[in-house]
């Protein structure tokens, strides 16, 4: 009788323990789930790379998203750098109180994060392809919605003529959500 006990106590305990892990494996879940998936950039190139780009080259998000930028070129390597002085002494292009980023060279299939919190207009590049117009355009926000938010910055003769004909207006990515590169 007394195994009997003590095999009842130990399935007792068993089950006791399990259903207790059983509720706290939600919680678990929910704690190491993120709040929503990165919004993805993809940095791309034809195959024997005579053109290379971001897609989309211009994307609207709200405050706070968090931007993946995947390399899905084969035969490069890309940088998404912010136009900033921090970085090769560029001009600023992004909002003033916008914390600028840089990539550092992603291989294929590598991945950077970054998280926009400030309203405005981010303009962004390529290290080794700005010549050839490899430059982006995120709007965070919306001018009538977003207090402080910040327009483009004017045209700049330190950029390459191929990366100020590249940028998308700020309406039509305001307009369409995003802009793709014809290919």
């Amino acid at each position: 009788m007394t195994a009997w006990v003590m095999t009842g106590r130990r399935q007792a305990l068993l089950l006791g323990g399990g259903a207790l892990a059983a509720l706290a494996v939600p919680r678990l879940l929910q704690a190491a789930t993120p709040a929503g998936d990165p919004t993805l950039i993809e940095m791309r190139g034809t195959s024997r790379g005579e053109k290379v780009w971001f897609a989309p080259i211009g994307l609207a998000v709200k405050p706070g998203t968090t931007l993946r930028f995947v390399n899905r070129d084969p035969g490069n390597s890309h940088t998404a750098t912010a136009y900033h002085p921090r970085f090769l002494d560029r001009q600023r292009r992004i909002p003033e109180a916008a914390e600028p980023w840089d990539s550092d060279f992603l291989l294929p299939d590598q991945h950077f994060d970054v998280s926009l919190t400030v309203p405005g207009v981010y303009d962004f590049y390529c290290q080794p392809h700005e010549h050839a117009g490899m430059v982006g355009r995120i709007v965070v926000g919306r001018p009538e919605l977003d207090a402080g938010w910040q327009g483009p910055a004017p045209a700049s003769d330190d950029l390459p003529e191929a990366a100020l004909a590249a940028f998308p207006p700020v309406d039509a990515i305001l307009r369409e959500g995003q802009v793709k590169v014809e290919t």
